[in-house]
């Protein structure tokens, strides 16, 4: 019998189940990890030094790039900290389409990583119908800030534009007939509010069909049953945050805890885990997309009753209308103003944090009352998780670390940032 050794082995950084540059150094006995070293760097940007060199708005892109799969949740944790710093609060209108495509982002992510997780763990048909349902949304970013993936869609002090009449609607092609074009154009007809509400009356049976492919799956079940395994107190110590916390029976959730926007005047459930394994924090995910699907109808409901403005009429913060732009000098001043030195926060620090879909994104701000920040910090949640990682896979196998990756839901920008 050859004589078994203990050796390192390289998972990445080009491995189609690290989710990003993680180059991971396993330390194994046979099969068995007894030491897993995550090297990060592979990826860094430079994001928290390159804002320092940039008025406070332009550096609202850069957010869409730390996660970028949860694009606006990322630009919701800066801007509400420079609204803190300004002291300003953005239209209860405004407030309404945050939270809702907080939600509709929420969706997005956990869709990317129900489909992403089951790929990993060798189920296939589950990413060809999380990705049919993520066009819908891509669709409705896109018709609201004219971008697919990377939105700069919320501003200090409100939102970029309010939500558009109607949905660009697809054209007949020689591979698409009029007949088939009418079809893919059914929910098109109305404004972006109708299109999203059809969305959400056909959600929760996708999430079913999801349900059916995995929740009871035998297979399933013996890859993520008892897998990385995390007790409620050491979640806790190790900086855990959402649905890997309550995953592990905590019910922490900042839009119940803190509530931020228009959360409290919502109705919706916080889904908690019994066991902390891989198993456990599949369902809380997946119950949060049933009830973000909630969220979302209400909102949609409060924003067809009320018209009103999504930005503050504060010029010395907010550009002009673009009509009041041609015509008067005054808006032509603060326009030119905003988009080239941009406006001063007062001096100070704060710290704004939201639920972001994968836990607490929070974002750390200086500003010394210049128009740049003076120093910035992100607190991104993939972090702790990724830190944990060496402590979650011990005395598992090297398949079982793909399932734990999976399960942490992590992506490199926002970890390396």
């Amino acid at each position: 019998m050859a004589e078994i050794r203990n050796y390192t082995m390289n998972f990445g950084p080009q491995h189609p189940s690290a989710h990003g540059v993680l180059r991971l150094v396993l330390e194994l006995d046979g099969e068995v990890i007894e030491r897993a070293d995550p090297h990060i760097g592979l990826l860094h940007r430079g994001t928290e030094k390159l804002a320092e060199s940039k008025p406070f708005n332009q550096s609202i892109g850069y957010m869409d790039r730390l996660d970028y799969v949860s694009m606006m949740a990322n630009e919701h944790g800066y801007v509400l900290a420079i609204e803190k710093l300004l002291q300003i609060e953005a239209p209860l209108r405004a407030q309404y389409i945050r939270v809702m495509f907080d939600e509709i982002t929420r969706i997005l992510n956990h869709l990317l990583w129900i489909g992403a997780h089951a790929l990993d763990i060798g189920a296939m048909t589950v990413f060809l119908y999380a990705f049919r349902e993520r066009e819908d949304l891509l669709d409705a970013y896109e018709a609201v800030s004219g971008a697919r993936l990377h939105a700069t869609y919320y501003r200090p002090g409100g939102v970029y534009r309010d939500l558009p009449d109607r949905m660009p609607k697809y054209e007949p092609s020689k591979w698409h007939n009029a007949k088939e074009t009418a079809a893919k154009n059914y929910n098109r007809h109305g404004s972006l509010l109708d299109f999203i509400e059809d969305f959400t009356t056909r959600f929760p049976t996708y999430v079913d069909e999801y349900e059916t492919l995995l929740t009871d799956n035998r297979i399933w079940k013996q890859r993520t049953v008892g897998i990385g395994v995390v007790s409620p107190e050491r979640a806790l110590q190790l900086g855990f945050s959402g649905p890997m916390l309550r995953g592990s029976g905590i019910e922490w959730d900042l839009r119940k805890k803190q509530p931020y926007e228009v959360y409290d005047r919502l109705d919706f459930d916080i889904p908690v885990g019994v066991e902390g394994d891989c198993y456990d924090r599949y369902l809380v995910r997946v119950e949060e997309m049933r009830q973000s699907n909630r969220i979302i109808k209400q909102c949609i409901d409060w924003l067809r009753a009320n018209p009103g403005p999504v930005m503050l009429d504060n010029h010395k913060v907010s550009p002009p209308q673009r009509t009041a732009m041609k015509g008067d000098m005054e808006s032509l001043i603060h326009h030119f103003k905003l988009f080239t030195e941009g406006y001063c926060v007062p001096a100070g620090e704060a710290y704004a944090a939201v639920e972001h879909p994968k836990g607490e994104f929070g974002v750390y701000l200086v500003s010394d009352g210049s128009n740049k920040p003076y120093r910035l910090k992100i607190r991104a949640p993939g972090f702790a998780h990724m830190a944990a990682l060496d402590e979650m896979s011990r005395g598992h196998m090297i398949a079982d670390v793909v399932a734990i990756i999976g399960t942490q839901d992590i992506v490199f920008g926002e970890v390396d940032r």
